[in-house]
């Protein structure tokens, strides 16, 4: 059985794309954030972070965005959006998402709760920062899609576009959304075309970039 913790929208929402892009049979556990359940004692004793997503696989927590993808795109190779252990390719692919991870991810936070790191005071600052630290990271993914796309891996998508698409996604209140560089808005097209992204808007109840 396998179950996943989520809330529409959040980090959840990558690995709840690809369970639905991969067939993979699964349970939902909503959580709402604006009420703070992620930080219940009953959900902190299998995410000690107190975030989504949480995946349980038979009963066995697994978190963090990427390292749970990573494991599904293994654990269900026939959906092919992973290469070959041992290859170049697999290695640039651990590359991406590791990036992503921890280049894109932590601006966005920043963004959106810039009083976080910086306080009240310094909010504005903390949102000028990681914009221009987003702004930076795209312009070097769209140059390397400019090259070799129009996936991350050149002609196919794996589990790592899954992941970019989320994050381009985020952008889309940001003073300069994902969608104004030419490769990452052909990225995005070709992902939200995949049948299981409507699938996926119609159970989390999103409208926004569709």
């Amino acid at each position: 059985m396998i179950e996943l913790y989520y809330s529409p929208g959040a980090a959840s929402l990558v690995v709840h794309w690809l369970l639905l892009d991969m067939g993979v049979p699964h349970r939902l556990r909503r959580l709402d954030l604006a009420s703070q359940e992620q930080k219940r004692a009953e959900y902190l004793a299998i995410n000690p972070r107190g975030v989504v997503p949480t995946l349980c696989v038979d009963g066995a927590p697994i978190y963090e965005s990427g390292a749970i993808i990573m494991h599904l795109a293994d654990a269900y190779p026939q959906a092919g959006l992973a290469p070959q252990p041992g290859t170049l390719e697999r290695a640039r692919y651990y590359q991406w998402i590791v990036h992503l991870a921890n280049a894109l991810m932590p601006p966005f936070r920043h963004w959106y709760y810039p009083t976080e790191a910086a306080g009240e005071a310094a909010s504005e600052a903390a949102q000028r920062s990681a914009a221009a630290a987003i702004e930076t990271e795209f312009s070097r993914i769209d140059a390397h899609l400019a090259k070799g796309g129009p996936y991350l891996l050149g002609e196919a998508p794996s589990a790592a576009d899954f992941l970019l698409t989320m994050l381009m996604r985020w952008s889309r209140n940001l003073p300069r959304p994902a969608t104004q560089w030419p490769h990452l808005a052909r990225l995005a097209e070709l992902m939200k075309a995949r049948p299981s992204f409507r699938q996926l808007y119609a159970i989390e109840g999103l409208t926004e970039w569709s």
